[in-house]
């Protein structure tokens, strides 16, 4: 476990009884990182030692049968890391970047969105045009903070309320009014295409932050903005809510973040509900699944945009990005700025170049791994403050 940048994160190393041959894997679940940890150290390394590391797919079979109760985030990425490794060494096998071993590239590059954010209007386009001076096409556009964050209202004040009554005096709790926020939402989103004109495909994510009745009203009202895709409006135990928006808007959703398994995903691909999947590969369980799954969305015409964010380590972006050149389905993929720090700890990792990555060249994922520089920057292993989102009454915004 490692912190370079702040963020937990959770790195597998499988070592193998060839010298030298080592794969390494994302099993990076930041909110609880310390039981992903427990999972691959008390479980999963007793089952998997002396076995052959050519078996992936029957290797990722035995250890979600192992559990015998299957997936959710914890036991999904303690696999999911153990996976990609187990790729990583096929590919330096091969003497192969993972892509071709997959069938090779589709395309000669891949596209990637990064966020624009802002406080006012002029901060987010001003945000937004320096995306697109550096090359950039694809530029997703908040206003005041991610997932809706901007809609604060004043925070509670944590010894008493105004009236006098003492109330919780852990009261971490980060205030939003969804109603305020999908108004400014929707003056920036129509604000931004006018000063970026039509050139640009904007996105923007709701991060499942607005009362779920009300998003057909809000995803008909951007209708004319264009965006390239409205991401994750619903939360997964509402997903019955998308036949609603989709009755309302033809903007195009993005949705997945938040999946673990098959059964949340399976019926909206098929009644064809979204245009792109956005599962975070290590939270499904590694590239074994995501593979089906991507063949599964070409089926139904949904193209993928798996999760990239902060809060997953260079090897699961460079997983994102080498399933993204051999799928036929691939949409966009969600790109972070990595900080110097990072080059240190994972060599080699993924540049972008105006707005896109280019084909890797290097063996399997094609990223290093400085133990002893990650050792440099342990893990904070505490309970994450953004998910404690309330509305202006107090109550709980269930994501």
């Amino acid at each position: 476990m490692t912190a370079p940048e702040g963020i937990d994160l959770v790195i597998v190393v499988v070592e193998t009884s060839e010298p030298g041959l080592t794969g390494y894997g994302c099993a990076t679940f930041t909110q609880r990182a310390s039981a992903v940890h427990d999972v691959v150290e008390r479980y999963l390394s007793p089952l998997l030692v002396g076995r052959d590391v050519s078996r992936i797919e029957d290797l990722w079979r035995l250890m979600m049968a192992n559990s015998y109760w299957r997936s959710g985030p914890v036991l999904n990425n303690a696999i999911g890391g153990v996976d990609m490794a187990l790729w990583d060494i096929k590919g330096k096998q091969a003497g192969m970047p993972l892509y071709q071993l997959l069938g090779g590239a589709c395309r000669d590059r891949v596209d990637v969105y990064r966020h624009a954010d802002g406080s006012t209007l002029a901060e987010v386009v001003a945000n937004a045009r320096k995306l697109v001076a550096s090359g950039h096409r694809y530029v997703r556009c908040q206003i005041g903070g991610y997932g809706a964050a901007g809609a604060m209202t004043k925070s509670a004040n944590a010894e008493s309320s105004t009236d006098g009554r003492a109330i919780d005096p852990v009261d971490d709790r980060i205030p939003i009014d969804p109603r305020r926020y999908m108004a400014l939402a929707t003056e920036m989103l129509h604000h931004v295409r006018r000063e970026l004109g039509p050139d640009v495909e904007l996105l923007h994510d709701i991060h499942e932050r607005v009362p779920v009745g009300e998003l057909p009203r809000f995803a008909k009202g951007i209708d004319d903005v264009g965006l390239f895709f409205l991401e994750d409006p619903v939360p997964p135990d509402q997903a019955g809510w998308l036949r609603n928006i989709r009755d309302a808007s033809v903007t195009p959703i993005a949705l997945g973040e938040l999946f673990t398994s098959p059964e949340q995903w399976l019926q909206i691909i098929q009644d064809r509900l979204i245009d792109f999947i956005r599962v975070h590969i290590s939270h499904v369980g590694g590239i074994t699944p995501a593979r089906r799954l991507a063949a599964l969305c070409d089926a139904y015409g949904v193209r993928t945009a798996w999760h990239g964010p902060g809060d997953c380590s260079p090897f699961g972006h460079a997983a994102n990005v080498h399933l993204d050149f051999a799928v036929p389905n691939f949409g966009i993929q969600e790109m972070y700025q990595p900080a110097p720090v990072m080059d240190r700890v994972f060599p080699g990792v993924l540049k972008v170049t105006d707005g896109a990555v280019y084909p890797p060249d290097q063996p399997g994922l094609g990223i290093g791994f400085d133990e002893a520089a990650a050792a440099e920057f342990p893990p904070a292993l505490v309970p994450p403050k953004w998910t404690r989102t309330r509305s202006p009454d107090g109550t709980l915004i269930w994501p």
